[in-house]
């Protein structure tokens, strides 16, 4: 039935060139009425690979216009026609709206402006049921209240302020992030712990970027857009990539370099562009590729052909930066010496950055932010532990371990106590025993 009607299709779209145009002023009606007109035809799809190929040929649909997810600029002209007739308070920024609504397209902000609506009267019936009184009310006259009409100073309140709209992006879902996104990580540079030169690096080469592009558009500062973190394995640079997102406000999508691997020809090099289409759509947007070294290994060896086409896919769209606007991308390894040299030149992983192991006061740092939601004794000084020759060389991965092994420790001291020590009203903390009980076992190893 589906090739019937395409076919028909296709004959109906041939015929429609031949038709005569109608005929000029001084022909007579009669004629008019046996000539045809122009015949447009205009088709939609979301998915214009499944549309046959004989219908996407000159002469057919021979003109296709990608109506791509709106930026920056076209959200903001999106959100001033879904707010005109909107009743808004006086400072109204729709630049910043359409800042903090990456991936959405204009269903969303329409749902956004509807969420928005519904907040507004909500905050605004339960500001005068306050003022009325009304939860002391019996049903009767609760009843009566809802058809009391609104008085002409109760309708002047009747407006969408900024905060409304500001917590109706918090609950309204881009149909962008629903097909995989990655919304803004929760990972904060509190939660990494030391690591300040590095903090001042990316501070400069991304957070700002990203906050005051202006800025660096106004001085012609042309920075690099691809970011190669190296070092010992444990050292908090998936950790580091995700707090950088955070400061900077930008959405954060992980891939790990197996997951793109496809032993089927061609899956791989459509999973990466597909995967840096979805970055763009969502810019601003911090593409991270952990592992990087899977997909980026030196060319030429026997057997890696899978990895080869899928590396000059990956060189492609990296060097593709003018197109991907606010998109960079962070790449992370502990074996760089694997990697092909096209890689690491100026322009795709350019900015090398070295992770090197905690010092003894960065340990310190480190083991205080694992431990901000744990219950820690007052007695312990956990700089100093940071800083004993039995935490030499330990990365922040050890450091992590180390505190869930002396919290385990305090956790199996209180199940195991005594139903005297169970009712004694003093807390259960984590002391400076039972991480060196984690140092015993190590020690027996």
């Amino acid at each position: 039935m589906e090739r019937r009607i395409v076919t028909q299709l296709m004959t109906c779209m041939d015929e429609s060139h031949r038709l005569v145009q109608p005929a000029d002023a001084n022909s007579n009606s009669e004629s008019f009425d046996n000539k045809s007109g122009y015949v447009l035809v205009i088709g939609a799809t979301n998915r214009p690979d499944a549309v046959d190929h004989a219908l996407r040929r000159p002469g057919r649909f021979d003109r296709e216009i990608v109506l791509g997810v709106p930026d920056e600029n076209a959200r903001v002209q999106i959100l001033s026609v879904l707010t005109r007739n909107l009743r808004l308070e006086g400072s109204f920024d729709l630049l910043k709206i359409a800042r903090s609504t990456p991936g959405f397209v204009g269903a969303d902000l329409a749902a956004l402006a509807d969420r928005a609506g519904n907040i507004a009267m909500k905050r605004i019936i339960h500001k005068r049921k306050t003022d009325m009184s009304i939860d002391s009310m019996n049903e009767e006259c609760n009843e009566e209240w809802w058809r009391q009409p609104w008085s002409p100073e109760e309708m002047g309140k009747l407006t969408i302020s900024m905060a409304d709209f500001e917590e109706a992006v918090q609950v309204v879902q881009p149909s962008s992030k629903r097909e995989g996104f990655s919304a803004i990580p929760n990972v904060k540079w509190e939660d990494v712990g030391g690591l300040d030169l590095l903090r001042q690096e990316f501070d400069r080469y991304i957070v700002r970027r990203v906050k005051y592009p202006e800025n660096y558009e106004e001085f012609g500062v042309d920075l690099e857009t691809g970011f190669l973190l190296y070092g010992p394995p444990g050292c908090g640079k998936t950790l580091i990539a995700k707090a950088v997102a955070n400061e900077a406000g930008a959405n954060f999508i992980h891939i790990k370099g197996p997951e793109l691997l496809n032993k089927y020809v061609g899956e791989s090099e459509l999973a990466v562009r597909t995967l840096f289409s979805r970055a763009r759509t969502c810019s601003p947007c911090i593409l991270f590729f952990d592992e990087v070294d899977a997909l980026t290994t030196k060319r030429g060896k026997e057997g890696g052909w899978v990895v080869e086409r899928l590396l000059n896919q990956l060189l492609i769209e990296l060097d593709g930066a003018e197109q991907r606007r606010v998109c960079i991308v962070i790449g992370a390894t502990n074996r760089p010496d694997v990697m092909d040299r096209a890689v690491l030149r100026p322009g795709r992983f350019g900015k090398l950055i070295y992770v090197s192991p905690p010092t003894k006061d960065e340990r310190g740092l480190i083991l205080k932010a694992l431990a901000r939601k744990k219950p820690i004794d007052a007695s312990v000084d956990l700089s100093e532990i940071g800083q004993r020759e039995t935490c030499e060389n330990f990365s922040g991965a050890d450091l992590a371990a180390l505190m869930n092994e002396a919290a385990m420790a305090a956790l199996e001291e209180k199940l195991t106590s005594t139903p005297e020590r169970s009712s004694d009203a003093s807390p259960w903390t984590i002391k400076d025993t039972h991480f060196e009980q984690h140092w015993l076992k190590l020690h027996h190893l």
